[in-house]
């Protein structure tokens, strides 16, 4: 899965918002009245939102790897 085949629905949203989606869909999946075609779609559904997550924390990760603090403790990025 490539995050350009995420929708964009879900890439505007927020990490917490997505979040938040994914505690529904399990919330509506764990309901035994869904049947299997909806099932599938919201575990798809989720399978997305989980990858977009993982996408911004690794992003937000390699950031964070190039802050550097020199000696007089001020911040600086490295490129």
């Amino acid at each position: 899965m490539k995050l350009k085949n995420i929708p964009a629905d879900i890439r505007a949203k927020s990490i917490k918002e997505a979040q938040n989606e994914i505690k529904e869909l399990i919330a509506n999946l764990e309901n035994n009245e869904t049947n299997l075609e909806d099932s599938m779609e919201k575990y798809n559904r989720m399978l997305q939102l989980n990858y977009y997550i993982h996408e911004k924390f690794k992003k937000k990760a390699n950031e964070i790897k190039k802050v550097k603090i020199n000696k007089s403790g001020k911040f600086s990025i490295e490129d």
